[in-house]
């Protein structure tokens, strides 16, 4: 054989050939962001800054209602499809790095999905809690926001979420108590009977529309403003 069809071989097998180039995968999107917070001003003495991290719900929430972001000193950092170890690999960038007073964390919808893989509700809740804990060590305030209800997801059905979110939220309930954090309980006020999304606060089972967003936002809010007198 050969030795150049020997090479061509040896590097097939390894996913490469000799004119191909290699590309490092930005698996947690860190260069989405990377701009808007080069640009963003530093936070002044007085202003109270929030941090909202989570997937496409908190994406879209800006689209969905622009001036709770406008008219707040509020910053989203949601990425839609993420998953909460692409979210911890972000989390300074994307957060610490921002230098908030407090962070909003919504996640764990898409680990349930499984969008990069399998993940026990164990798992989805240590993520969560590392970011509450890499929160609090650099002296931001954290709160844990339940996930919110789905009868099922669209894009991949079949995984239980009905069944498996009110799990999870038992457990992020109980993690922000041991943590002496806020917690927010979206799915308590918006589940119907089904542990689903009511149809006026959806557009899929799983996104929201305007009405649940200004649900979602009285909510927050208000935990907002009591986190932020909390000694």
């Amino acid at each position: 054989m050969k030795k150049n069809t020997l090479l061509f071989i040896m590097l097939s097998f390894l996913g490469l050939s000799s004119g191909s180039k290699i590309n490092a995968q930005d698996w947690p999107n860190l260069e989405k962001y990377q701009t808007a917070n080069a640009e963003l001003p530093a936070a002044t003495d007085g202003e109270d800054r929030v941090v909202f991290m989570g997937n496409s719900i908190t994406e879209m929430w800006k689209d969905a209602n622009p001036d709770f972001f406008k008219e707040n000193p509020y910053v989203n950092r949601g990425i839609g499809g993420q998953t909460t170890p692409q979210m911890l690999l972000r989390f300074r960038q994307d957060v610490i790095d921002l230098h908030p007073k407090v962070v909003v964390i919504l996640a764990g919808t898409n680990d349930i999905a499984g969008n990069t893989g399998p993940m026990t509700l164990e798992q989805i809740h240590d993520n969560i809690l590392s970011m509450v804990e890499l929160a609090k060590a650099n002296s931001i305030k954290p709160i844990v926001c339940s996930v919110l209800p789905a009868v099922d997801y669209p894009w991949r059905p079949g995984k239980e979420p009905n069944i498996k979110i009110p799990k999870l939220n038992t457990m992020l309930k109980a993690m922000a108590e041991s943590q002496n954090v806020m917690y927010v309980d979206y799915f308590s006020e918006m589940a119907d009977d089904r542990n689903g999304l009511p149809s006026k606060l959806t557009t899929d089972e799983v996104h929201v529309t305007k009405a649940g967003y200004e649900i979602m936002e009285r909510m927050v809010k208000d935990a907002i403003d009591k986190t932020l007198h909390q000694n």
